[in-house]
């Protein structure tokens, strides 16, 4: 399950005069004025689209052409601080025709002498789509058509042949000749290969199922039988017979599909099948190469996703040998959809080494392995996790990476001597980073804010010297001395059970300290994800809400990362329980504060944040009487096997855990007064899970309020009409509630 990101707009904002402070102030008129101030706020993000090329000499980046406002790629010299443009679509059409060129996506050749295209794009999952690939030559500003209808496409590095995936088969087109080679012929019903099923590419992240070799002598893929998945099927019930949208989608307990590797001489057409010699269900969710010859790196995990295998292969030959492995007696991740790691686990190309990032000591930490599957040493040690790794320097032994050492609320950039010796902290500023760095760990882009600093973008050495601003964002502080602005604020507290909970307090605009203030919680809470940071506050919904009179909350609760891995997994076997314990705390603390209204409490939240909504109001009605709750799990054994086993387990082996989880299982608990908001297209949580759990409110005599978006996806929008109208009832309906004469009332206890 993944956080969604809420839907911003960019537009003139008009506001209302406000007098705080002997200044006036101006404030929004309605809520979508709040949510065009959201962009005003963000700021401009530097450059866009960054691609290292050259080796990391230069950085491309897209923008748009100041006259005609159509698609450019330009690319930007550190050094020197030149700028220049590499492809402009104007004057450019589709080979062949007198049409203008367009485009969805590209990708840069290994070579950066060349583009790949991706035009007509067709979306399939939340990742993938089909669509046609063009190769544009920067030599001679040439473009060609490579394929059609292709799932993934990708040069390979030598920029001879486009590598691609179509119906389920790989193939190759050599771009000298235009000749189209296939290089598999496994394709049926139930198998493909090179691409992933719904729940390998939504749960491991990944798009592409296969890779190019460095010396492109090779391309290794994963397939995929999902003839053991069931099937679901979802409508947005349009037209006068709705048609149904059918997808293999594995819930708790359910068969996966069957995964093996298969590696193919792009030349011979030879294919050697990997044989990892694990038996009964289990997944392959990564594969590497090496920087030895002919050697491939695959992980295996078993299902319940606590013991971790790493096998090296001779792709000629197909023998295998075991490197290491990794147990937990909870769960092991391989890659963190919240902090943009794609890989726990590094190959660099320069040695015969790799990094593992591993919270074996209870917290999330750096280590070296040769190839022999020998742990040379741990890297970094502290009370602190590594949150990603950002580059390394096999010359200077030198690898950087970002961790919360200064505080889990920041993230700063450090480098450190691969022995361990030496670490230096390189970013000073306050706040949270995000580096953006060469893959010759010469340069890197810093994008950072804090609580009171606007986002800030520079490019810096990584010798630790700014080379210069790019963006200061002088125009929001500007904004700020004349709008009005609540900022987010950070408080911490231990609750009863010994538990440091960090959260965010945004307060109404304008503030009375000796007034009280009704107060919503807006929260997510899922395994591994963090809701509060030391960064500057830019939600136009939150200050809307501000403005309208309320304290707005958030928290790290247990099941957060990057306090240690007892605080995140607590909540193994049990999801809900400490969560909306957390939540409860939260609130109790708040009630001591001397301007909270603690009878006129909310809680709301989308995804994970959504369930957390409905359970913590079924566990804890007397502190939240309100909840609006969208596109939430009603029980886990509804929802897909990887993201739910990983976390809860097996359901024969944690039923009551399942059980006690469930907010359809705790229907009758319900007192307060519930939102339900749904989509009838959502393959993430599907619709059964909120109509199960309107039956099982309806059985126990439990009211709830329904609003559904059929053609919306996970999260119900679907434009931008429909997202501001869940605004608006979410925001009316908390109104209906908050803003009362008398407290929200609870219906009796059972």
């Amino acid at each position: 399950m993944k956080k969604l990101s809420r839907l911003y707009f960019v537009g003139l904002v008009i506001c209302l005069p406000l007098v705080a402070g002997g200044q006036e102030k101006q404030r929004f008129a309605n809520m979508d004025e709040a949510m065009q101030a959201g962009a005003i706020l963000s700021g401009r993000q530097g450059p866009r689209g960054v691609n290292w090329i050259e080796g990391g000499m230069r950085f491309s980046y897209t923008d748009r052409d100041a006259r005609t406002g159509t698609p450019v790629i330009r690319a930007y010299d550190p050094a020197t601080g030149r700028d220049t443009v590499l492809f402009a679509t104007t004057g450019v059409t589709f080979p062949g025709t007198n049409k203008p060129f367009s485009y969805d996506g590209f990708e840069w050749a290994q070579d950066s002498k060349h583009l790949v295209f991706q035009s007509n794009f067709q979306p399939i999952y939340r990742r993938s789509g089909i669509s046609d690939f063009y190769i544009y030559s920067l030599a001679d500003r040439s473009m060609q058509l490579a394929t059609k209808g292709a799932r993934t496409g990708e040069l390979s590095p030598n920029g001879a042949m486009l590598g691609f995936e179509r119906d389920g088969d790989m193939y190759v087109t050599d771009l000298s000749t235009h000749q189209e080679k296939r290089l598999t012929h496994d394709a049926a019903e139930h198998i493909y290969d090179g691409h992933f099923d719904w729940v390998y590419e939504e749960e491991y992240g990944l798009a592409q199922a296969w890779k190019w070799s460095p010396e492109s002598r090779y391309i290794a893929y994963w397939q995929l039988n999902d003839s053991a998945e069931p099937e679901i099927q979802i409508s947005d019930y349009s037209g006068l017979h709705q048609e149904w949208e059918k997808l293999h989608i594995p819930q708790v307990g359910d068969s996966n599909a069957t995964v093996r590797i298969g590696v193919v001489n792009v030349s011979t057409g030879q294919n050697t099948w990997l044989d990892t010699g694990e038996k009964g269900e289990f997944y392959v969710p990564r594969i590497y190469w090496t920087s030895r010859p002919d050697t491939l790196a695959v992980i295996t995990l078993n299902r319940q996703q606590n013991v971790m295998k790493l096998f090296f292969f001779d792709v000629k030959t197909g023998g295998r040998r075991q490197v290491m492995t990794e147990t937990s007696k909870t769960w092991l991740d391989v890659y963190d959809f919240y902090a943009g790691v794609d890989d726990m686990m590094t190959f660099p190309s320069d040695s015969h080494e790799f990094f593992w990032l591993s919270d074996r000591d209870g917290f999330q930490h750096l280590y070296r392995y040769d190839y022999s599957g020998k742990l040379i040493n741990q890297v970094t040690h502290g009370n602190w996790s590594v949150t990603r790794v950002e580059g390394s320097d096999a010359k200077k032994q030198t690898v950087y990476y970002t961790s919360t050492e200064a505080s889990p609320l920041q993230r700063q950039l450090y480098s450190i001597r691969f022995d361990g010796t030496d670490q230096r902290r390189i970013t000073t500023a306050e706040g949270n980073h995000r580096i953006n760095m060469s893959p010759t760990a010469t340069f890197f882009l810093d994008r950072y804010s804090s609580l009171k600093q606007p986002t800030q973008v520079e490019l810096w050495a990584a010798s630790g010297q700014k080379l210069r601003t790019i963006e200061n964002n002088a125009a929001v502080t500007k904004w700020l001395e004349t709008h009005a602005y609540s900022p987010a604020e950070i408080f911490s507290f231990t609750t009863s059970d010994g538990a440091h909970v960090d959260g965010s307090i945004v307060k109404p605009i304008p503030f009375d300290p000796s007034k009280r203030y009704p107060v919503i919680f807006d929260i997510y809470g899922g395994p591994g994800s963090q809701q509060v940071y030391d960064s500057f506050a830019t939600s136009g919904w939150t200050q809307w809400l501000a403005q309208e009179g309320y304290i707005v909350v958030g928290a790290n609760n247990r099941g957060t990362n990057n306090y240690g891995s007892a605080f995140m997994k607590v909540v193994y076997k049990h999801l809900g329980k400490y969560e909306a314990l957390d939540f409860a705390e939260t609130a109790r603390y708040l009630a001591k504060q001397t301007y909270v209204d603690s009878k006129r409490v909310a809680i709301i939240g989308t995804s994970y944040g959504g369930y957390s909504t409905v359970f913590t109001m079924e566990m804890y009605p007397e502190l939240f009487p309100v909840g609006v709750a969208n596109s939430a799990v009603g029980d886990w054994r509804l929802y897909d096997t990887i993201y739910t086993e990983r976390y809860m387990s097996l359901l024969n082996d944690n039923l009551s855990g399942y059980v006690e989880s469930a907010p359809i299982e705790q229907a009758a608990k319900m007192r307060g007064n519930l939102l339900l908001i749904h989509s009838m297209m959502d393959d993430n949580v599907h619709p059964q899970n909120t109509m199960q759990l309107l039956t099982a409110l309806t059985n126990a005599g439990r009211d709830a309020e329904l609003r559904i978006y059929p053609p919306g996806r996970h999260g119900a929008a679907y434009d931008a009409v429909s997202a501001r109208l869940i605004r608006q009832v979410t925001d009316s309906y908390l109104a209906r509630y908050l803003k009362i004469g008398s407290p929200p009332a609870l219906a009796p206890g059972r």
